[in-house]
This record gives C-alpha cells, sequence and structure tokens, in this order.
C-alpha cells in the first residue's frame, strides 16, 4: 500500500473499508432513485403495514442524497447495523468540495489553526479539533462536534449529533476529501466515535 509521502503525481483515486451492514448510497441523480428504493425494500422487509412510514424514510433519503451531492458529495453510506431491535443509526458521506471553496493551506496544522477560528455553526455545544497521522492517507485535521437538533430539521428526533469530520490533503494537490461521519446515538457516540476513527484509519490512495 503506498502511502501519502510516497506519490509524486496526485492519485487516481482513494478506497475506505467500511463495516459490512453499511449501505452505499448512490448520489448521481441518474442512479440515486434505485438506490433508494433498494434500501426501504431492505429496511421494511416483512413490515407491510407501514406504507406512510416507507414513504418517508424513501423521502428522508432522497432528500439526505440530494444535499450531499450538492456539496461535492462522491460517496454516502448508511449503518443498517442494529443491537437487538436498537439501529445504530450513522452514516459517512465522503466529498470533494471544488478548490474556490477553501482557503489554500500548506499543511494539515494551517488547515486546523483555519478551522479553529471560525465561529461554530448554531446548536453546536462541543468541539474540539486535532491533527492526526492516518497509517497511509498521511496528516489529517480530525474535528468532532455535538450539534443540538433542530426539530423543524431533523423530524422530532431530540437527539444531540455527533459529527467526526477528517479533512484529508489530497498528494500532490491543494485540494482536500472530506470524510464525514455522523450518528444521533447520542448515549453510544463515544464508541460509535471509536468505530469512525478506525474506518478513517482505512484510507488509502492509488
Amino acid at each position: 500500500m503506498k502511502k501519502a509521502s510516497e506519490f509524486t503525481s496526485p492519485p487516481s483515486d482513494y478506497n475506505v473499508v467500511v463495516p459490512d451492514g453499511w449501505f452505499q448510497l448512490a448520489l448521481d441523480p441518474a442512479d440515486r432513485d434505485r438506490g433508494i428504493i433498494a434500501l426501504a425494500d431492505r429496511q421494511f422487509q416483512g413490515v407491510d403495514n407501514a406504507p406512510h412510514l416507507k414513504k418517508q424514510f424513501m423521502r428522508d433519503l432522497q432528500k439526505k442524497a440530494k444535499d450531499a451531492f450538492k456539496v461535492g458529495g462522491t460517496e454516502l453510506y448508511l449503518s443498517t447495523l442494529t443491537i437487538g431491535p436498537v439501529p445504530l443509526a450513522s452514516s459517512l458521506l465522503i466529498s470533494l468540495p471544488a478548490p474556490d471553496e477553501w482557503p489554500v493551506c500548506e499543511d494539515a496544522d494551517e488547515f486546523a489553526e483555519h478551522l479553529a477560528g471560525m465561529t461554530p455553526p448554531p446548536r453546536v455545544t462541543d468541539g474540539e479539533i486535532g491533527v492526526v497521522e492516518l497509517e497511509a492517507a498521511g496528516r489529517a485535521v480530525r474535528q468532532r462536534r455535538r450539534e443540538e437538533a433542530d426539530p423543524a430539521e431533523q423530524l422530532g428526533n431530540t437527539l444531540p449529533t455527533t459529527t467526526l469530520t477528517y479533512y484529508v490533503p489530497i498528494p500532490v494537490t491543494t485540494r482536500w476529501l472530506l470524510l464525514t461521519f455522523s450518528t444521533p446515538m447520542d448515549p453510544l457516540a463515544d464508541r460509535m466515535v471509536e468505530l469512525f476513527d478506525v474506518v478513517a484509519g482505512t484510507l488509502h490512495w492509488d
């Protein structure tokens, strides 16, 4: 596996390993609906008396996929894992923002300083920023935030959402790849973040 420091030209692709039970939802408009239907059918398999819930589930997925595509999303993974009857709700959005959307920073340390100086969004009550070393992908900025739920957007969910974002510089370029993990499982947030860190650690360039 080639490490970030060994590249002399930009990588052609990236790879990340996600847990079994995470469903990859296509973000391209041409493929989006097919994936949404497949996931809804899987989640509601054997449930014939909840058509309204299934339709709402599909509408929510449609909105999530559209929003992800607008911000440069390339891949969206949604967890279908459960502990007994409890779903381990979480997601991973991998995105590649346009070059003009980001300040030009020399390295992860400079970008971490930039993030630290920004005003946090409304309802963010806790946050931490640091620079970490990913085994193959190189030095990256790691930002964890906890945001209180907005009932108007969370469809009645009142639990805070924990977001973990890795900002990873793409070798031999001025661009950044973002891995944005999210979970509303507030009581299990620390354990979920441990899982997110493991997934981020599998990122490597091709």
